[in-house]
C-alpha cells in the first residue's frame, strides 16, 4: 500500500509533493510524482493543479512537467535559490524561440543587489555578435534589463536611487540620479528600456520586464548586439517581438501553467 492510505490530509499530500523536488528541483510529471510518493495519480493531478494555480509550482509549456514556482521565493533561502533555477528552466524556451526569430543574442537578466546578472544566455548565430556569459554582472544604472526592472519597481526601491553613486562608463551613461529617475519614467511609459552604448561603445541592448505573481518585476528579457543592428527605437520591429515574448512569459507565470 502506498502513502495514499487515508491517513494523510490534503495539506500533507501537498507538502510531500513540494518536498519531492528538493534538493535538485528536477522536472517531474504527474506519473513520476505518483510513483515516487505512492499517491494515486488522480490525487497528485488535483494537488498539482492547486499548487500551480497559487504559484507554488510551474508547468513547463513544452514538457508539461512541473518545477518549483515563483511563490516559493517568499519562503526564504533554499526556496529562493530554487526559484532562480526553476525560472531559468521555465523561461528558456521562450528566450530560445526569440533568438531563433531575431538571430540575435537574447538573455534573461535578473537583479542582484547593486547589479544585475545574466541568468541565461541564448547566443545569436551571426558571425558578428556580442559575447555574453551566464553569471556576468552588469551595472544597474546602464544595463537595459536592470533599467526595465527598476522602472517598474515599487516606490521605496526607486527612492533609494537618489543616493546612488553612478559610474560613467561611456559618454552616454546617465550618472545623475535625478536624470536617471526621469529616464525611468520614460521607460515606464514606453514599456521597454534601452542600453544606448551606455556600458560599451558599439554595443546596444533593449530589455522588457517580466512580472511575477504579485505584479512586481522579477526579471527582464534582453536582446543585445552591435549598435548597427540593435537600434534604440521603441517603434522598431525588434521591440514589439521582445515585448510579446516578455508578455507570454508573464502570462504563463501568472496563469500558473
Amino acid at each position: 500500500m502506498g502513502r495514499d492510505d487515508g491517513k494523510h490530509t490534503a495539506i500533507e499530500k501537498a507538502l510531500h509533493i513540494l518536498l519531492a523536488f528538493v534538493p535538485y528541483n528536477k522536472e517531474m510529471s504527474t506519473t513520476e510524482l505518483s510513483e515516487r510518493l505512492g499517491f494515486h495519480k488522480a490525487t497528485v493531478s488535483r494537488t498539482l493543479q492547486v499548487l500551480t494555480r497559487y504559484g507554488f509550482l510551474m508547468q513547463n509549456p513544452q514538457t508539461r512537467k512541473y518545477i518549483l514556482g515563483g511563490a516559493l521565493i517568499q519562503l526564504g533561502g533554499l526556496a529562493g535559490q530554487s526559484f532562480n533555477g526553476s525560472f531559468v528552466q521555465f523561461a528558456r524556451p521562450y528566450i530560445d524561440e526569440l533568438r531563433e526569430t531575431l538571430k540575435e543574442t537574447v538573455a534573461l537578466e535578473v537583479m542582484a543587489g547593486e547589479n544585475s546578472y545574466m541568468a541565461y544566455v541564448a547566443e545569436g548565430p551571426q558571425r558578428v555578435r556580442i559575447a555574453a556569459s551566464v553569471g556576468e554582472m552588469l551595472p544597474r544604472h546602464a544595463a537595459a534589463g536592470a533599467k526595465a526592472i527598476l522602472a517598474f519597481s515599487p516606490p521605496d526601491v526607486q527612492n533609494q536611487i537618489r543616493g546612488w553613486a553612478m559610474e560613467r562608463l561611456t559618454p552616454n551613461t546617465i550618472v545623475d540620479p535625478k536624470k536617471f529617475l526621469n529616464h525611468l519614467k520614460e521607460i515606464r511609459s514606453d514599456g521597454v528600456a534601452f542600453d544606448n552604448e551606455e556600458i560599451d561603445r558599439g554595443v546596444s541592448a533593449v530589455g522588457a520586464p517580466i512580472f511575477g505573481h504579485e505584479g512586481h518585476p522579477i526579471a527582464a528579457v534582453v536582446v543585445v548586439g552591435p549598435s548597427q543592428r540593435i537600434t534604440c527605437d521603441k517603434k522598431a520591429a525588434i521591440v514589439s517581438l521582445l515585448k510579446a515574448t516578455a508578455a507570454r512569459i508573464c502570462s504563463q507565470l501568472q496563469a500558473g501553467r
